[in-house]
């Protein structure tokens, strides 16, 4: 029995690990393309960036309990803004890198998925970002957040599980493309807020009464991150 089930698991490890074909070059594109569509347009944007939310409140809730603070919940809401709740103390290097994981998440997990895209592992990255949902999904405190993750992660399971190598592969690069281009914009939009007097309370306020450092020169950081993460990212995507 036991190995039966070593070896079912050792079958198992090596078909999510392993690696697949890449996809045709127009696939890459097309994908891109789409990205770009859901992305550009306000009317589109306003829906998917409750995608791009989540990462950012994932990456709040990740780095807080990898600095040893105590998570208490994540919430999201349907105007696509989030709040990560966690516990500790209220200053120092943990408390900062909290604060500054949630505008460099979505692109340096974009950044992550293209690395993961570039040797072929296209299962993999979609087992992992399953498991990263169904993680965050547990820390959930509202009715809106958990809808929102649950699709999420019911599209990425349904893909996984159904869908063929060829529709795996171009949606895993679709979602990869969204977080590298959709990690872009939400920077620019906090950029655009603080000029015309508004979002005192955002991430890069947060850090700048943390360290003593400009608000403005936490917002260059998260430009210079999405933006790095985004022609990286993009290298890697279309084999250059």
């Amino acid at each position: 029995m036991d190995s039966t089930a070593s070896a079912s698991f050792a079958s198992l490890w090596d078909e999510v690990s392993g690696t697949q074909p890449d996809p045709d070059l127009w696939v890459v594109i097309a994908t891109l393309a789409a990205a770009l569509v859901v992305v550009t347009p306000h009317g589109l944007w306003r829906l998917s960036r409750n995608a791009i939310t989540i990462a950012h409140e994932g990456g709040h809730g990740l780095v807080a309990l990898l600095t040893g603070r105590t998570l208490t919940g994540i919430r999201l809401h349907s105007d696509t803004s989030g709040l990560t709740v966690s516990r500790g103390k209220p200053t120092g290097i943990g408390m900062i890198l909290t604060a500054v994981a949630g505008y460099t998440a979505p692109p340096l997990l974009g950044l992550g998925g293209a690395a993961l895209l570039g040797t072929g592992r296209i299962t993999l990255l979609l087992w992992l970002a399953t498991l990263l949902l169904l993680a965050m999904l547990v820390m959930i405190r509202n009715a809106y957040g958990a809808l929102t993750v649950l699709v999420s992660g019911g599209t990425f399971v349904l893909v996984s599980w159904v869908a063929g190598p060829q529709v795996q592969a171009a949606f895993a690069y679709a979602v990869v493309w969204f977080l590298l281009l959709g990690g872009v914009r939400p920077a620019f939009e906090l950029q655009a807020k603080r000029a015309r007097g508004g979002a005192g309370d955002s991430d890069a306020d947060q850090l700048s009464r943390l360290t003593h450092v400009p608000a403005g020169l936490w917002l260059f950081l998260f430009h210079a991150v999405s933006l790095s993460a985004l022609l990286g990212g993009g290298r890697w995507l279309l084999g250059l």
